[in-house]
């Protein structure tokens, strides 16, 4: 396997790759108008030495900078890449590339082809990839396993992607308590080689149930004729494939974990969870949070088609445009007001735009502290008394300088009195909205993250310009 190499260096990398690749399109375009036979076979001799020396760039390339580069690539660079690849390292890359990425690859093959590529995935790699893959092609795939294979991946397909069963894997070390230190480490030895992330080796007792575990250190150092369950481990951080992935990723966390067992109702131990699943499934979580706020549907391919991102973008830009048209109609509704005024017109945008940054961060605190279990029954009023009396805090400090910021301009003592009250008074409002919309969304089995940013902007904008110009049409033109 390659090893990883520094940022500098990809780039390096990367950039000799996109020369090769531009030199090769201006060959390929000789080609084609060339009319000479001649002439055609010195380009087709260049453009075999392009591919050469693009294979050998690539080859240089860790799978995960391979799978980077392919995913920065315009689609016609990606697929020339992919066509090199393929066939020799296109498995690795389908299970390391995003997963927007990856279904565009797979759509661009006939099943002869996909085929050919996932042949050399075993059970646990087709597990994390099936749902990408068209039904009779994963049937065919699925005959081409061992027995064992097959029989894991239809045990963790089975549960769903936010459980423990989905992400966990077979492949573990397992021996027995009344071998001897020494027996262990000589079956180690014989071993072709050692799970990734394999901190420990898990022991059972005569019944076959999980007992405990053994460091490698501890092998290596302990007394070589003491038995395993003498100095094993026995209060482990240990899982059921029906615990939510969400709580074994915060479990991992704190406790500091390379693995852990996952065992069934019985006690018995039937997979392992690693930290680099972890943090595959932490980073997919994060993903889709991040790309929820914002309203969009899903994870999309910077590179996708501009309809296929244009529909993926358009649910929330429509839901955004109503609450546009609200917040207008309530300008309208102070229309004699501002026109009486019309510094008005140039202060409203502050009021709105530093309670919707208020909220926006005080939404994506909650989303953080819903997301890690920190918000409980017992400590909600309280964290809403917090944020409340920060939103007070902030509210007054702010409407103090955006009060002497308006006097200074317009020399207006009421005017600036009332955009400081209408200051305060949206960022109290913008907590509460921030701190309310992800928790209900909770309370109601919805994904916190789901389009808070854009409710949160349609009601710190409307609710912003209600009070800015409800004040100021009571207390400037009584």
């Amino acid at each position: 396997m390659q090893a990883p190499m520094s940022q500098q260096k990809l780039e390096e990398i990367i950039k000799a790759v996109k020369t090769l690749l531009d030199k090769q399109k201006v060959v390929e375009e000789l080609i084609h108008k060339q009319p000479s036979a001649q002439h055609q076979l010195v380009e087709s001799l260049v453009h075999r030495q392009h591919l050469a020396e693009l294979e050998q760039q690539l080859q240089k390339l860790h799978i995960a900078d391979l799978s980077h580069t392919i995913e920065i690539l315009p689609p016609a660079d990606r697929m020339r890449i992919w066509e090199i690849i393929r066939y020799q390292r296109g498995g690795e890359v389908l299970l390391d590339i995003s997963d927007s990425v990856r279904q565009s690859l797979i759509s661009t093959m006939n099943e002869d082809e996909l085929l050919k590529v996932l042949s050399p995935l075993d059970g646990d790699d087709l597990t994390f990839i099936a749902d990408d893959i068209p039904h009779d092609v994963l049937q065919k795939c699925l005959e081409n396993l061992t027995h064992a294979d097959k029989a894991w991946f239809h045990s963790s397909f089975s549960y769903d992607e936010d459980k423990v069963g989905h992400l966990m894997t077979n492949e573990m070390v397992v021996f027995h308590d009344h071998q001897t230190i020494a027996e262990i480490s000589q079956l180690l030895r014989t071993l072709p080689e050692l799970p990734t992330h394999n901190d420990k080796v898990f022991i059972v007792d005569s019944r076959g149930l999980l007992a405990g575990a053994l460091t490698l250190q501890s092998i290596l150092m302990s007394d070589p004729e003491i038995m395993a369950k003498e100095i094993m481990v026995k209060d482990l951080v240990k899982f059921s494939p029906d615990d939510d992935a969400g709580d074994a990723s915060k479990a991992f966390e704190r406790y500091d974990l390379v693995s852990a067992p996952v065992i069934n109702q019985r006690g018995k131990i039937i997979g392992r969870i690693t930290v680099d699943e972890v943090m595959d499934y932490i980073r997919g979580e994060s993903t889709e949070d991040m790309l929820t706020m914002a309203g969009l549907r899903g994870e999309e391919d910077i590179f996708a088609p501009i309809l296929s991102s244009a529909r993926n973008r358009f649910t929330w830009l429509i839901i955004n445009l109503f609450s546009a048209f609200i917040a207008s109609r309530v300008i309208g509704l102070f229309e004699n007001t501002i026109e009486q005024l019309v510094a008005l017109a140039a202060l409203m945008p502050i009021v709105a735009s530093v309670g919707g940054n208020t909220g926006n961060q005080t939404t994506a605190l909650i989303i953080r502290s819903l997301t890690q279990g920190q918000i409980t029954a017992h400590n909600t009023w309280h964290l809403v008394r917090k944020e409340l009396s920060i939103g007070v805090v902030n509210g007054l400090v702010l409407g103090l300088l955006v009060g002497l910021f308006a006097f200074g301009l317009y020399q207006n003592y009421y005017l600036a009195s009332v955009i400081a009250a209408a200051m305060l008074l949206e960022l109290v409002f913008a907590s509460l909205v921030g701190l309310s919309v992800p928790m209900l969304l909770k309370k109601f089995n919805k994904d916190p993250a789901l389009g808070s940013s854009v409710i949160l902007t349609a009601c710190t904008d409307s609710v912003g310009f209600l009070i800015f110009l409800g004040l100021a049409t009571v207390f400037l033109f009584k």
